[in-house]
């Protein structure tokens, strides 16, 4: 292939999605499922509640003896025993009878509602009830809150403390959900050092490798940073080599033509490449590669590039591995003022978002806080040489 020969984005995301890479799937223990995948729906295997349980401290009765209750006419009960909450009822009421019972204790056999104990008054072994009640009072029915084999999770559900606590409830210990992604991070360089080494002349901290590893962390993916490559053949080609362990490897940095950057004449020789240069702005030196059937990305060094490009090309990849959708996160805004865009080449630019306004981030890619304040970038087309102030755009997301 062509040194840097440029393809459309639309050609860079499909070579991308027909990459020959499937969602794997795995079973987990409900407590390490916290933030994972479901890869199944899931149907309650029993009811919740299991059985008509008293949702109030009082007393099971026959509603039907209570019916003739009044202040002037009071009914008098006879109380045949207690039930409390994790025991199995051993009494059966017949007319004339009653139970203590606690809030979320078994109803016994023949009762059909509780009464509150604060509206009742107790004598001995007698309760003596002032006011009819009616069927299903104080009580929740089996299946009530859930019944058996009702769909409470989609596949594709990411899973919180309220879905892991759903899943508890219906008494799961188990879920299959999609595999974790493996993505080896590289980042490349002579000028570029690890946060906490001495800054000496001439040298820059690493922001891609943790931007990188944090972003594929966030989407649900494992990430495994390997460190720095410098810019020669054997340190760049031992550090891809080390990648291929993994599902996914992504470098940053050493993608551009000049003559230090070896990031395509390695891929080429260990593998192919799909995509070098997409007719992009910024980030028009990526590499898009497949190597012993891993793909292999090499974005731009500079970090609103890298992160842009991640977030178009990477981080759909990603999600259609943790069996979600190939495409990037919307959203519709206004833009504050007006930009000045490049004809014949698609520009995507950085924004802050303030309510329904869109504020360009006009410092450039090389600008570190270019993508720390923004919050997402709209997409230019390559024919559009204006956008006007207060003109709806399409802004995507840097979430993930």
């Amino acid at each position: 292939m062509a040194f840097l020969k440029v393809v459309p984005l639309e050609e860079a995301l499909n070579v991308i999605n027909s990459l020959p890479l499937e969602p794997k799937i795995e079973d987990v223990a409900l407590e390490d499922a916290l933030g994972r995948v479901l890869a199944e729906d899931i149907r309650s295997p029993a009811d919740v509640p299991p059985f008509d349980r008293a949702t109030v401290d009082g007393y099971a009765v026959r509603s039907q003896d209570t019916w003739n209750a009044s202040e002037s006419n009071p009914v008098v009960l006879k109380v045949i025993g207690e039930i409390h909450a994790g025991e199995e009822p051993q009494i059966e009421l017949k007319e004339g009878e009653a139970a203590y019972i606690s809030t979320g204790a078994v109803l016994p056999k023949g009762a059909d509602a509780v009464i509150e104990f604060e509206i009742v008054e107790r004598k001995g072994d007698e309760v003596i009830i002032s006011k009819p009640t009616y069927p299903q009072a104080g009580v929740m029915k089996a299946g009530a809150d859930i019944p058996k084999g009702k769909l409470i999770l989609k596949r594709g559900t990411k899973l919180g403390f309220k879905e892991t606590a759903l899943l508890s409830a219906v008494g799961i210990s188990k879920v299959k959900v999609f595999a974790k992604p493996k993505v080896a991070v590289i980042s490349t360089g002579n000028e570029v050092i690890l946060p906490g080494e001495e800054l000496r002349r001439g040298k820059i901290y690493d922001i891609n490798g943790r931007a990188i590893s944090d972003a594929v962390k966030e989407l649900g993916g494992e990430a495994y940073f390997l460190g720095i490559a410098r810019d020669n053949e054997e340190s760049l080609k031992e550090k891809i080599v080390e990648g291929l362990k993994y599902d996914i490897v992504i470098l940053s940095g050493g993608a551009s033509g000049g003559t230090r950057d070896l990031t395509a004449s390695i891929i080429e020789e260990l593998g192919e490449i799909k995509v070098h240069g997409i007719a992009i702005q910024p980030g028009k030196p990526t590499i898009i590669g497949v190597i012993q059937g891993k793909p292999i990305f090499g974005l731009p060094g500079y970090p609103t590039s890298c992160l842009t490009n991640f977030t178009l090309l990477v981080a759909p990849l990603i999600r259609k591995l943790l069996g979600g959708e190939f495409k990037a996160e919307r959203t519709k805004k206004r833009l504050a003022h007006k930009v000045f865009s490049v004809k014949g080449r698609r520009q995507f630019l950085p924004v802050k978002l303030e309510g329904e306004i869109a504020k360009p981030i006009l410092k450039g890619s090389g600008a570190v806080t270019s993508f720390i304040e923004a919050d997402g970038f709209v997409e230019i087309p390559e024919n559009v040489e204006i956008l006007e102030e207060g003109e709806e755009i399409d802004v995507i997301l840097f979430r993930f």
